[in-house]
């Protein structure tokens, strides 16, 4: 069953603050939303196996520890999650990256899948789905179904603020992926935007209206 872990640490809660104020310009929450995903990424990856190697040190030889051969594949749920994706690549420079792009239908309010490019080796690794928001919940169990149907089986999502709504959505349709969250909101509005939340991540991170 996955489990949903709410991040409570200092930097990340201090850095969300200045995420989320209406006066953060688009240079600074680019920045900020980088730093806070490079954070959560040191925290995703606590799990991660390690195996044993011989190191030979200026001193001696040595045991020590050296990941295991996992690959891991970043996913962002464009546009907005691909802001989150350079603060990731940096603690886990060989990850390779692929892309799902969704759009909403206007007659439905469903998630249409429009673009999907993903490592060609997909069923040996772990992805982790990124994206700022999880709101309805619609288009991270969309990126997912996607990815599951095309032979995916590991997958963790990831993002910075989430609403109650988005999470239930996410446990029903997907219960054996982890979600990672660094704040868990109030609720929705009528517009589907979560409350508190920060607004428009996309047009925050692109200075676009």
């Amino acid at each position: 069953m996955g489990k949903v872990y709410v991040f409570d640490h200092p930097l990340i809660q201090h850095k969300l603050t200045y995420i989320r104020d209406i006066n953060t310009g688009t240079k600074e929450f680019r920045e900020l939303v980088d730093e806070v995903a490079s954070l959560m990424a040191f925290e995703i990856t606590r799990d991660m196996p390690l195996e044993e190697v011989e190191v030979e040190t200026p001193v001696r030889k040595a045991k020590s520890k050296v990941l295991s051969g996992k690959k891991i594949g970043l996913v962002p749920i464009l546009r907005a999650g691909l802001g989150m994706v350079d603060g990731i690549l940096r603690l886990i420079p060989a990850a390779k990256v692929g892309h799902i792009g969704l759009y909403r239908d206007p007659e439905t309010l469903q998630p249409v899948e429009y673009y999907f490019k993903m490592p060609s080796d997909i069923k040996e690794r772990e992805f982790i789905v990124v994206d700022p928001m999880l709101a309805t919940g619609g288009s991270a169990v969309e990126a997912i179904n996607a990815l599951k149907k095309r032979g995916a089986t590991n997958i963790k999502f990831m993002c910075l603020i989430a609403a109650p709504e988005g999470v239930e959505a996410m446990k029903n349709a997907h219960p054996d992926v982890d979600i990672y969250i660094a704040a868990l909101d109030e609720q929705l509005n009528d517009h589907g935007y979560i409350v508190p939340g920060l607004g428009d991540a996309g047009d925050r991170l692109f200075g676009t209206k």
